[in-house]
């Protein structure tokens, strides 16, 4: 006989943790005191909550299976980025990269394993969308980094698209910026999207997060022929969707453009871009392609670049070269768990086929 699966309790809210503390004959206030032991000492081991009383962490160990676990694998970078592969449920793999900067130290999350989003320029969509990470899988990459007490920052632009997985990403959020969760400020996390328009609006409107677009060609054609989701979502809509939303205070949005040697770094989608965001605060972050195997892409060199910043920003539209970080491990996203996943698919097969990155 299958033995019955146990609940996570790692991820729950107060109101789910009220919840729970009625069915289990708890007093009201238990469940203020398993939100402190489970978000500010990030302890789910019920006979660690020592404040409950002893038949409660018993019945809590009966009915709860343990959800945080550690990476599997590290990588790390001559320039100090450090690259965790995490084995999740399924036997799927994910991945989180730390990126130490001087006094900041950032950590870019994984909200899915693999991704549907099919970009042309990506390791992650090669795999295909295996699944989406529930709420606990999107924090255990916080909780169980050995940096976990440097982070600084926190930005959604691993494996997947999380507006593809916004029930999940939207509970990990409230989780981490709640007063009785991690009790982060919004403003320490950047949330990555490739414009999932029916998505979007809510995100903008449950959240006070910064939020980052995959563009990365302003001309409609030309983009969807390296991101199909331009078909369905036309960046012009998530465009529209942004001029009605106040960028001017502590909320940011920007643009995240992987510069592809002769394919989107001409004068003319310099003047493309200006015509798109015109109306939108924004920067633009330039960001250099980091090859993958079999692409047929290439990052133009360190002049091309800085004449493509200087050109937009001469414009008016703010513009940075981002550095950077970890080519030396794989650091671009999907690459080692695509690696990963080669070594237990059977002889000559892949594990998916599309691709995506941000």
């Amino acid at each position: 006989m299958e033995t019955e699966r146990k609940e996570i309790l790692y991820g729950k809210n107060p109101g789910e943790l009220a919840a729970l503390c009625a069915e289990e004959g708890m007093p009201r206030f238990a469940a203020g005191q398993i939100a402190r032991w489970l978000y500010k000492r990030h302890t789910e081991e019920p006979a660690r909550m020592t404040d409950l009383a002893a038949r409660h962490r018993e019945r809590l160990a009966e009915r709860f299976a343990p959800a945080l676990t550690p990476p599997v694998r590290e990588s790390v970078s001559a320039d100090g980025t450090k690259k965790y592969l995490f084995r999740i449920s399924g036997g799927e793999y994910i991945e989180s990269a730390y990126i130490p900067d001087g006094d900041r130290a950032t950590l870019c999350v994984s909200s899915q394993a693999g991704c549907r989003m099919g970009c042309r320029f990506c390791a992650t969509g090669r795999q295909g969308l295996q699944r989406s990470l529930t709420a606990d899988e999107i924090l255990n990459q916080i909780v169980s980094l050995p940096e976990r007490e440097r982070l600084t920052n926190l930005v959604f632009m691993g494996m997947g698209e999380p507006l593809d997985n916004t029930d999940n990403v939207l509970r990990a959020l409230e989780i981490l910026t709640s007063e009785w969760g991690f009790g982060w400020s919004p403003t320490r996390i950047t949330l990555s999207t490739a414009g999932v328009v029916p998505e979007l609006r809510r995100f903008l409107d449950a959240t006070k997060v910064h939020l980052a677009v995959s563009l990365h060609n302003p001309f409609s054609e030309e983009r969807a022929a390296i991101m199909p989701v331009e078909r369905a979502w036309p960046v012009a809509q998530v465009a529209a969707i942004l001029r009605e939303y106040d960028f001017t205070h502590q909320r940011r949005v920007s643009f995240e453009y992987i510069v592809l040697s002769g394919t989107n770094d001409t004068p003319r989608h310099v003047k493309e871009l200006c015509r798109l965001l015109d109306g939108i605060k924004c920067r633009i972050n330039l960001i250099r392609f980091h090859k993958i195997p079999g692409s047929p892409y290439f990052s133009p060199g360190d002049e091309q670049m800085i004449r493509f910043r200087d050109a937009l920003t001469a414009r008016g539209i703010q513009t940075t070269i981002r550095a950077s970080r970890g080519e030396d491990i794989q650091a671009a996203c999907g690459l080692l768990s695509t690696e990963e996943q080669l070594k237990v698919s059977p002889r000559g097969s892949h594990p998916a086929d599309g691709m995506r990155a941000k």
